[in-house]
């Protein structure tokens, strides 16, 4: 029995050809979302959305259930350690950027926080080895490597310190892997002195500096 072929079109390149079990796996990969494509085939009148066709949806529902699990499991597993946390007093900022390394140190200084700025990732792990701080919120783009691997390094070396991602750049996609990964929080820029305290209020059990 011959595969069926399909034709897919995403944005202005068109695919030919691809055949149905190729699609089904690129579906239930993420590699193909909902909204992001049309395809069409021998019997089809017109292009289609594939989260739409029957032989196609159950594909997507599979991979956003596997999905919404692996968020779920991150999100048991920072239930769990909050609990055996009681109060957050020191803090490790971990951004490129100087300057807001220093406004945002100063920041929190006044509300009473033991702050540390670190700019590298090198430098997270040296500063880790001497002291794992209460709290990190780690920049996602930083300039010897990707903030997701530092974050977990962070939460292999030191599974208690709750870890925040800082960045311009995201996406949901970004998001569930952060949390997957053991990110306890994800602050977008640009942000304001609210935003920290209160994500740092969030994460202390009752409330509790």
């Amino acid at each position: 029995m011959t595969d069926i072929k399909w034709d897919i079109k995403r944005g202005a390149g068109v695919y030919r050809q691809v055949f149905d079990g190729r699609l089904k796996s690129w579906i239930s990969t993420g590699k193909v979302k909902r909204g992001e494509v049309v395809v069409t085939r021998s019997g089809f009148s017109g292009w289609r959305k594939p989260e739409e066709l029957e032989e196609l949806s159950y594909y997507f529902r599979r991979y956003e259930k596997a999905q919404a699990r692996k968020l779920k499991i991150g999100e048991k597993r920072i239930r769990n350690t909050l609990l055996e946390r009681r109060r957050i007093k020191s803090i490790l900022i971990v951004d490129d950027e100087k300057d807001l390394c220093l406004l945002l140190g100063d920041a929190l200084r006044s509300h009473g926080y033991n702050v540390k700025s670190v700019h590298t990732g090198k430098d997270v792990m040296n500063s880790l080895k001497t002291q794992a701080p209460d709290m990190v919120f780690c920049d996602l783009k930083l300039p010897d490597g990707d903030g997701m691997r530092i974050l977990s390094k962070i939460r292999s070396i030191s599974p208690k310190t709750m870890v925040s991602m800082i960045t311009a750049y995201g996406s949901e996609e970004t998001r569930v892997k952060a949390k997957r990964l053991g990110a306890y929080g994800f602050i977008d820029k640009p942000f304001s002195e609210e935003d920290i305290l209160r994500n740092i209020k969030e994460l202390s059990v009752a409330g509790v500096k």
